[in-house]
């Protein structure tokens, strides 16, 4: 039998390489921004093209590669953090395998130039799909820069399964805010076709913060702090009020490092019970600090998932850390035996001084003279007046008394019982609804009883709605009569530009989208006016993690959440107009049975049911 077994080309370890380490352009952002904090820079910027498709380019004033240093770095194993295998076990920085940048260059052209600060010259590589194409000495500024183009040119399968350039960018910006969240000591620059998108000066961690998420975030932060022999934990949580519905401002970061743990998380979403709703989750930048010989971060490609040698221990103290936190700043309710609340002051009256009563004297009144004492008339007396109560029945003599008792006439059980009949016949005729807990419309149909939820009928009417707006027809917005200014952060701005066409087709119209704070001059008509941020948080948020599902297509995903957003909830009171309005416009659905979510919208309650529970 021939031997079977043989080596592959150099060539095609690297792209089975490449595929556990490049995924998608932010795979190379995380590679490239880890490798230049990792080169000590202090000033780091990030520039992409096409969603990352066309450029890649990050460049940074860090302690640079000496010629040989640069062309060892593109091969396979090849670094300068680890030199045996009781390194792996002592880690303090981003990268150690040796696989980032061999990996990018065989399914990328890499273009890179670096000076170290005691050489005058640089070097200057070029690399295509793995094959070193020049390399030559110039002019260039002390750090790195390094430029990737044309990602997967040589797999064209794997370019195909990118998504669109927006998408691919908002993936980006979440491995930049990643990285830029726990370096905030370092400037960061992102810029995406020409424009800039963050500009992230030397700050403190809350800054740091609050110049990614917004302004907006600097007054729901609540700082953490906790020093122990197994842990330390600092960073911040958001306060319960501000709990979401949708992930998205959670992190966790072990020795400068970004991960994800879903056993931790439990722990954070355990020290708010209570506090917030059991579908809504809180934020959190909460930074880890342990003994490196205590974790391992070398169980996944990414390196975003890590195994903590006492994972329990780390669990009782995060969670304590954090209810000692919510505690300390008033943020959650504690008890206080020795205050008195009956002391308390009214909201109403905090902050208002007493008012001094006035006294009035009369200066010319005379007990002795008995003229005035006769004049002045005491204002109450004991004494109580009957003059006059004659009057009180003048002219009811003259009322009519009417019929008398024997001319009334009682209506009998029989005439009651063929009242009811006959109004319930009407019912069948006519169609008749009420409303059940403010939660169910009942009707009547020719089979038994019709049983709606009236918020996921009224879901999948405006479901089909808004979906129909969007895909088909542009629907018509109520143009406001003074503009509302909202707040969105980088982030939301880009996913706001991302799905701006679709809003605009079911009725908003946008003004600034490039500022912080964009005018919203037009909304759908069935949306008040005190809910148009509301609405938009939510729409935004539900859009990213409809994103992460993968399943849905835009439209339908805008639809779904507009319709959450804007159907009637269950507790809302309905007038019998609307009862059957909405009634009807179930049934002239294409899905009348289903909500956009998949859970039903009605049932029918049949007579047998009926006969069975009355047996």
């Amino acid at each position: 039998m021939a031997d079977v077994i043989k080596l592959l080309p150099d060539h095609v370890a690297n792209q089975i390489a490449a595929g556990e380490v490049v995924q998608r352009p932010a795979s190379v952002v995380k590679e490239l921004l880890e490798n230049a904090i990792d080169a000590e820079a202090t000033l780091i910027k990030l520039i992409v093209k096409d969603g990352g498709k066309t450029l890649i380019q990050v460049v940074d004033n860090g302690k640079g590669m000496s010629g040989p240093d640069a062309r060892l770095t593109f091969e396979r194993h090849a670094t300068s953090k680890i030199s045996s295998a009781s390194d792996l076990f002592n880690l303090r920085t981003k990268g150690f395998r040796g696989e980032a940048l061999a990996s990018i260059a065989a399914i990328a052209h890499v273009d890179m130039q670096t000076r170290i600060s005691n050489e005058e010259l640089g070097t200057h590589i070029k690399i295509e799909g793995s094959k070193v194409i020049s390399q030559e000495v110039v002019a260039t500024p002390v750090g790195t820069s390094i430029s990737v183009k044309n990602l997967f040119f040589n797999i064209p399968a794997r370019r195909n399964f990118l998504k669109s350039n927006q998408v691919e960018l908002r993936h980006i910006m979440d491995e930049f805010h990643r990285v830029a969240l726990v370096h905030p000591s370092i400037a960061f620059h992102l810029f995406n076709n020409g424009s800039e998108i963050f500009n992230l000066s030397h700050t403190g961690p809350r800054q740091r913060i609050t110049h990614v998420f917004g302004s907006k975030m600097e007054e729901r932060l609540v700082p953490v702090d906790e020093e122990t022999d197994v842990v330390r934990i600092s960073g911040f949580v958001t306060k319960p009020e501000f709990a979401k519905k949708s992930r998205g401002e959670q992190f966790f970061f072990a020795n400068d490092r970004f991960i994800k743990s879903p056993y931790l998380h439990h722990a954070v979403v355990a020290a708010f019970e209570g506090l917030i709703k059991t579908d809504t989750l809180p934020g959190y930048f909460l930074h880890l600090q342990v003994d490196p010989k205590t974790i391992d971060i070398n169980i996944h490609p990414t390196k975003t998932e890590v195994k903590f040698d006492d994972e329990h221990t780390l669990y009782a103290i995060l969670r304590s850390t954090i209810k000692h936190s919510l505690g300390q700043f008033n943020v959650a309710p504690i008890l206080d035996f020795e205050r008195d609340s009956n002391l308390d002051t009214p909201y109403a009256y905090q902050g208002k001084e007493a008012i001094i009563p006035k006294i009035t004297v009369d200066a010319s009144f005379n007990p002795f003279d008995s003229s005035a004492s006769k004049k002045a008339e005491p204002r109450f007396s004991g004494k109580k007046s009957t003059e006059g109560w004659e009057n009180l029945y003048k002219g009811l003599e003259n009322l009519d008394s009417g019929p008398p008792v024997s001319s009334y006439e009682i209506e009998s059980d029989t005439e009651i019982q063929s009242s009811l009949y006959s109004e319930n016949e009407w019912v069948q005729e006519k169609g008749f609804t009420f409303q059940l807990q403010r939660k169910y419309l009942v009707s009547t149909v020719k089979s038994g009883l019709l049983v709606i939820h009236q918020n996921r009928a009224h879901e999948r009417v405006l479901f089909e709605k808004f979906l129909g707006e969007i895909t088909v027809e542009k629907g018509l917005g109520q143009q406001l009569l003074f503009p509302l200014d909202v707040s969105f952060t980088p982030s939301e701005r880009t996913l706001l530009k991302e799905i701006h066409d679709s809003l605009v087709n079911v009725g908003f119209v946008f003004e600034n989208l490039e500022q912080e704070t964009v005018k919203v001059t037009a909304v759908p008509a069935i949306l008040s006016e005190s809910k148009i941020g509301m609405v938009l948080d939510h729409l935004i948020a539900g859009y990213k993690e409809g994103l992460r599902e993968d399943v849905f297509s835009q439209a339908e995903i805008l639809a779904k959440e507009l319709a959450k957003n804007l159907a009637i909830k269950t507790g809302e009171s309905l007038d019998e107009d609307s009862q059957m309005a909405l009634v009807n416009d179930l049934f002239a659905c294409k899905e009348p049975t289903l909500s956009p979510t998949l859970k039903k919208t009605y049932t029918i309650l049949y007579e047998s049911d009926l006969d069975k529970r009355l047996l």
